[in-house]
C-alpha cells in the first residue's frame, strides 16, 4: 500500500534527519520536495495545495522554531495534517428497525461484488445475522459469483430470475424481515460509465427498502478517475459513505488521499487484499501512519488476535509453559501467518527499518519459501514432528523425495524451527503468547 509514495516520503525525512537547525528555506525545500511526491502519487492538486499551505503555516512558525529536534517536529506535523486529510472515521449506522438495508453502489470492475462478501463477512462476524441480495442481472455471472461468495461465508443470497432489481429488492426485504435477519447487503448493478439509467434503478431501489447505509464502491487503483466517479453518484444520488477497494496495490493510490476532502464523503471501508476477510475499517490515523512509512503495529497485533483461535491459542501456551514447542506448533504458527492475509500485507504494516528489512526479500519470494515449508512438514510423520531429534539422514531424504524438494531444503526448515524456539523461548519470559505477543514484542 502506497510503498512508492512511502518510499519517497522517507528519503525526504531521511535527509530531513540529517539538518540541525532547520530556515524557512529549509522548510521550503523539503515542503517542495513533498510536493512533487504526492504529485506523482496522483494526489489531487487542490488537496496538496491546502495540506503544503497548513505544515507551512506550522513549520515556519514558533512550533519548530523551539523544538529541541526541528526536523522530527516537522515530521510530526505533516504526519498530524496528513490524518486531517484523511478525514475522521466514521462507523456504520446500523440503527432502525430490522432488517436494516445497506446498499452497495459502483462501476463495473470496481469490486463491488467481492465488496459485498466481504462486507457480510465482517458483519457476520460482529454477530449480525446477514443476508445478500443478488441485484446485479446485467452482468454475466454475477449472481454465481455472489452465490459462491455467500456460500464460502456462509450467508445465504436472495435471488429471483426475471425480476428486475428494485422489485427484486423489496421482495428481498420481505424475506429478510420473515427471516430474522438483522442486515440486508444489496449488491446492485454496476455500469461501465456513469448513466440515467443507472441512477433511476439507483432511486428506485432506495426508496423502496430505504437503506440505512449507500455505500459507494470505489476501485483506488484508478487514480483522480475515482475523484470524478464518486462526485458523479455524489451528485445523483444519496450516498453516506465510500468503500476503498484494491488497496493493496501501489498504482497512483493518492486518490485514497484525496477522496475525502474533496467529495465530502465519509469512507467507512479499505479493502486491502484479495482474502474475504481482508476489509478494515478506515483509521485515518493508522492509515497516515504506514503512508508515512510508521507502520501499524497496532492494527497488526488486532489481526493477529482474530486469526489465532482460542483453542491453538491454549495449546501453544501450554507448550511454552512446558518449554516444549514442536514442528506442529511451529506448522500451527504458519497456518495463522497465512490467516493475515498475506506476506505483503504483514511487511506493509511493520514500522520503518523492520519493513525495510522484510521488504529485502520479495513477498512473493516469501510467500513460495512458505508453501516449500508447509510441502516439507506435511511430508513428516506425526512422530517426525513432535520429536525432530529422530530426524537422521535417511528420513531427511525420504521427507525431500515426499515433498519435492532437496535434503538442504529440509536442513533450511528445520534450521528455522530451531530458530523460531529460540524465539518462543523469549517469548516465553515475557509473558506473551503467540504471534500476537510476537508483534507486542515490535512496539
Amino acid at each position: 500500500m502506497f510503498e512508492s509514495l512511502t518510499g519517497k516520503l522517507n528519503t525526504i525525512f531521511t535527509n530531513l534527519r540529517k539538518r540541525g537547525k532547520l530556515s524557512s528555506e529549509d522548510v521550503e525545500a523539503v515542503l517542495r520536495e513533498i510536493r512533487l511526491a504526492l504529485l506523482e502519487a496522483d494526489v489531487h492538486y487542490s488537496v496538496v495545495k491546502t495540506f503544503l499551505a497548513r505544515i507551512r503555516e506550522r513549520a515556519i512558525g514558533a512550533e519548530v522554531s523551539r523544538a529541541l529536534n526541528p526536523a522530527q517536529q516537522v515530521i510530526k506535523i505533516v504526519h498530524e495534517e496528513l490524518i486531517q486529510t484523511l478525514g475522521q472515521p466514521e462507523r456504520l449506522k446500523l440503527t432502525g428497525e430490522k432488517p436494516r438495508v445497506i446498499m452497495l453502489m459502483g462501476l463495473q470492475g470496481s469490486g463491488k461484488t467481492t465488496a459485498s462478501a466481504k462486507l457480510a463477512s465482517h458483519l457476520r462476524s460482529q454477530g449480525e445475522q446477514v443476508m445478500l441480495v443478488a441485484a446485479d442481472p446485467y452482468r454475466p455471472a454475477a449472481i454465481t459469483q455472489l452465490q459462491v461468495l455467500g456460500e464460502r461465508i456462509g450467508v445465504p443470497v436472495f435471488t429471483l430470475d426475471g425480476v428486475k432489481p428494485p422489485e427484486l429488492a423489496k421482495k428481498a426485504f420481505s424475506s429478510a424481515e420473515k427471516s430474522s435477519i438483522s442486515v440486508m447487503i444489496i449488491d446492485t448493478a454496476g455500469r461501465s460509465q456513469l448513466d440515467d439509467s443507472l441512477m433511476t434503478e439507483l432511486k428506485a431501489i432506495s426508496s423502496n427498502v430505504k437503506p440505512v447505509e449507500a455505500l459507494l464502491v470505489v476501485d483506488s487503483m484508478i487514480g483522480q478517475e475515482a475523484l470524478r466517479v464518486a462526485e458523479g453518484f455524489r451528485d445523483a444520488v444519496t450516498i453516506t459513505g465510500l468503500i476503498l477497494t484494491k488497496m493493496d496495490g501501489d498504482a497512483r493510490g493518492g486518490a485514497a488521499i484525496s477522496i475525502r476532502e474533496v467529495t465530502g464523503v465519509p469512507v467507512k471501508f479499505i479493502s486491502t487484499g484479495e482474502n474475504i476477510d481482508a476489509m478494515e475499517a478506515y483509521q485515518p490515523d493508522r492509515l497516515a501512519s504506514r503512508i508515512l512509512g510508521m507502520g501499524d503495529i497496532l492494527g497488526l497485533i488486532q489481526k493477529a488476535e482474530a486469526a489465532y483461535d482460542s483453542e491453538t491459542a491454549e495449546k501453544q501456551a501450554a507448550a511454552f509453559a512446558s518449554g516444549q514447542f514442536t514442528l506442529d506448533d511451529f506448522a500451527d504458527q504458519l497456518k495463522q501467518m497465512k490467516k493475515l492475509g498475506g506476506i505483503s500485507q504483514i511487511f506493509d504494516m511493520l514500522p520503518g527499518d523492520l519493513s525495510k528489512a522484510a521488504k529485502s526479500v520479495s513477498p512473493q519470494e516469501t510467500e513460495n519459501r512458505l508453501k516449500l515449508t508447509e510441502a516439507i512438514l506435511s511430508s513428516m510423520t506425526r512422530a517426525e514432528r513432535r520429536n525432530p531429534e529422530i530426524l537422521n539422514a535417511n528420513r531427511r531424504r525420504r521427507i525431500a523425495a515426499g515433498s519435492g524438494t532437496d535434503v538442504m531444503q529440509v536442513n533450511q526448515v528445520l534450521k528455522q524451527f530451531r530458530d523460531t524456539q529460540r524465539i518462543m523461548k523469549t517469548l516465553k519470559k515475557s509473558g506473551n503468547r503467540g504471534l500476537p505477543g510476537l508483534f507486542r514484542n515490535l512496539k
